[in-house]
């Protein structure tokens, strides 16, 4: 089972299966329900007209997108050679609880073929592919995403204190293009895919597994709900296993592609100056005037 999100006529609408839902459908009223029960009430709903108006990111205008760090051993080693400040990304490898974080609401996520950001005021910036978890109010897996954690390395790599600023910032979470419904176990060894395209030509390409993770699904969840309630599920992005080269940093124009699973997320970068458009743009298109409608 296939959930997207599209900006219709009458505004955002969901489809299964590339079939409209009805326009009362919200995915956190899904979310509100136990695992085993989400696909028999999708099988139970009604659909329409074939959905064929542009994607938005696959998620409530109010959900949250929670992120995780130091996630893959290869991005562990990367750490080490490119930060100053090698005692505290040592710690966070080393230490008994996962290093997570807020990444974005809702109305600030891009979907598929919407433009990202990179700052102003960094000088190196690089897409981070990530599956990405759906979860329900019971801290459930129902399924997952492609995600984007755009980073602004330099910042981050200037100061560990500085990671909301080099991490958090309009049009940078991306996720998409829809949520395949699935159970966790069929997650445990996704391929997971990175391309950056350049004026048509590939400049850099490599990808991993989930199964090179070194925690555990579950326990990313569980740490995360441990002190909050997502009474409409939320999205958590699961760490990224691919680091571009140091003298790599994201130009305008640039086509990120993300392939994890059966799931395939593109973005352009933005061109300089746009930024506050972009932004206005995407929060309209995406929910944000919506956001108090339940």
């Amino acid at each position: 089972m296939y959930l997207t999100r599209h900006q219709a006529l009458q505004g955002p609408r969901w489809a299964l299966n590339g079939h409209y839902l009805p326009s009362r459908f919200r995915l956190g009223l899904l979310l509100e329900l136990f695992a085993n029960v989400v696909p028999i009430e999708l099988e139970n709903i009604p659909t329409a007209e074939i959905a064929e108006d542009p994607l938005l990111p696959p998620l409530d205008p109010w959900h949250e997108v929670w992120a995780s760090k130091a996630t893959y051993p290869e991005r562990s080693e990367a750490r080490k050679v490119e930060a100053g400040v090698e005692q505290a990304y040592n710690k966070g490898y080393d230490a008994e609880r996962p290093e997570l974080f807020f990444k974005a609401v809702g109305w600030r996520a891009v979907g598929h073929d919407q433009l990202v950001r990179t700052r102003g005021d960094s000088s190196w910036s690089v897409p981070q592919p990530e599956l990405v978890l759906v979860v329900n109010q019971h801290q459930e897996i129902v399924g997952y995403a492609a995600g984007n954690d755009m980073v602004s390395r330099d910042i981050e790599d200037e100061n560990p204190v500085h990671l909301s600023q080099a991490r958090i910032y309009d049009d940078s979470c991306s996720v998409g293009p829809g949520i395949l419904i699935a159970d966790p176990d069929s997650l445990r060894n996704l391929p997971v895919e990175l391309l950056i395209e350049r004026d048509g030509t590939v400049i850099f390409r490599d990808s991993t597994r989930t199964s090179l993770m070194t925690w555990r699904f579950e326990e990313l969840v569980a740490y995360l709900g441990q002190e909050l309630d997502f009474p409409d599920g939320t999205l958590l992005m699961t760490g990224t296993g691919i680091v571009p080269p140091d003298d790599l940093t994201l130009q305008p124009a640039d086509k990120i592609k993300i392939i994890v699973g059966e799931l395939t997320l593109v973005n352009e970068v933005a061109l300089p100056g746009l930024g506050a458009r972009i932004s206005g743009w995407n929060s309209l298109l995406n929910g944000y005037r919506y956001r108090n409608v339940r």
